[in-house]
């Protein structure tokens, strides 16, 4: 892991104390409160539809702000060390995280290895254009914080979508505009445009959708972002990398309204370590940094997600594995008289809808071991239920159980 002294950028000694400045006599770095780019910052369109309150913030200085080398005695933490270490570690003694003391407020390693990764051959991107925090949904909170009014402001969501974004805008009293997709998931654009309001602040696209499985098109994203729309489109790809359609976050060079989440939670396979992203213009990434807690990616979580930016091949086989496995899975399920459609799947799930009694079937299923999702509540998916892509042995198992439920349940035989 890349040491705090790394993330930090020194000046001359008389700058101030918001900016990067070393102490010569104590060779102590001071730490700046703000990211420093890379190079001349893009204008974007934060200030115009931000809250008065956050643009006024002044974000809270925690110790690591000001100094992370030498005798730190200024942060209360315990310099006898951690009570325990990672199970299975090296050593007894294997401390080299340095648990006892906080970590970077900035992860900037981090962020620049994604970013590196995230841009490829498609565009440029730097630290600045990335916020990471606790999972997708930190971003998804923060983002409603910040841009909407509480008792004044609107999202939008094209139902059926990630449930988070409700709870979120419930959470923040802010109001909920739902324009629904088509009964084959499509953006309505024309609808969605319509329904805009000066009060929405946020245009939630979820690519590949969840539960839909489906990947919104980049060039709905595009004339979303270039309508006469003056919020931000949030597209969420959790499921990206596991969809033939393009990410989004090739646009942000040229649309500083769009704003893309991102996760290690799918196809890096470590929703465990609760870790997320969110890539835009420098312009909301500063803000996002200026109201979020001031320790929110923990040193583990860091040092697993930088180990994973540096194995992607691994990265890469597992999910031509889970591909491989989805369309095995997709044809079985298309023999079984039972199904009437699976759904094209752009994501690490299908979407699978049967004749009847798919919520019977569902509970019967997890009370034997075997869990998959019901979603049969939600709009355009009746008798549906979600079935992630597991190891080619659950699979089996998941399908074998589903017909034999579906015997027992229905009174049928099934072959």
């Amino acid at each position: 892991l890349v040491s705090l002294k790394s993330h930090c950028t020194a000046t001359s000694a008389s700058a101030s104390a918001s900016t990067s400045s070393r102490d010569t006599n104590t060779n102590i770095i001071m730490c700046s409160t703000t990211e420093m780019p890379s190079k001349k910052a893009k204008t974007g369109i934060a200030a115009s539809i931000a809250r008065p309150n956050i643009l006024a913030l002044q974000p809270y200085r925690c110790a690591r702000d000001d100094y992370d080398e030498g005798i730190l005695l200024d942060a209360n933490e315990n310099a006898m060390g951690p009570t325990s270490l990672p199970t299975n570690s090296l050593s007894n003694n294997d401390n080299h995280l340095e648990l006892e003391r906080y970590p970077c407020p900035y992860q900037v390693p981090l962020k620049e290895a994604y970013a590196k990764y995230r841009a490829g051959d498609k565009c440029t991107l730097q630290h600045n254009n990335v916020f990471v925090g606790v999972g997708s949904d930190e971003a998804i909170d923060l983002l409603m914080r910040i841009f909407c009014k509480p008792g004044v402001d609107s999202i939008m969501t094209t139902p059926p979508t990630y449930g988070m974004y409700k709870v979120s805008a419930n959470v923040n009293d802010v109001n909920i505009v739902q324009v629904p997709l088509t009964e084959d998931f499509s953006l309505r654009i024309p609808e969605m445009l319509e329904a805009v309001t000066d009060n929405v602040k946020l245009m939630f696209v979820c690519s590949p959708g969840n539960p839909t499985c489906k990947a919104i098109p980049l060039s709905d994203i595009k004339t979303l972002a270039e309508s006469s729309y003056r919020g931000i489109i949030v597209v969420d790809e959790a499921y990206v990398d596991f969809s033939t359609e393009e990410s989004a976050v090739q646009l942000i060079e040229s649309y500083p309204n769009i704003v893309v989440l991102q996760t290690l939670s799918k196809a890096f396979g470590l929703a465990g370590i609760r870790c997320g992203f969110a890539l835009g213009y420098p312009d909301v990434i500063q803000l996002m940094n200026n109201v979020k807690a001031p320790y929110n990616v923990n040193k583990l979580t860091s040092e697993v997600a930088l180990n994973a930016m540096k194995n992607i091949p691994h990265l890469e086989k597992n999910i031509k594995t889970l591909l491989d496995q989805r369309e095995l899975v997709a044809k079985e399920l298309d023999t079984l008289d039972f199904v009437v459609k699976v759904y094209p799947s752009d994501s690490n799930f299908l979407l699978v809808r049967l004749k009847q009694l798919s919520k019977e079937i569902y509970k019967v299923m997890a009370d034997k071991g075997i869990v998959v999702r019901y979603r049969g509540s939600e709009m355009h998916c009746e008798e549906c239920l979600r079935m992630t892509i597991g190891t080619e042995e659950e699979n089996k198992a998941c399908i074998d159980m589903l017909k034999t439920t579906y015997n027992e349940l229905s009174g049928s035989k099934t072959e």
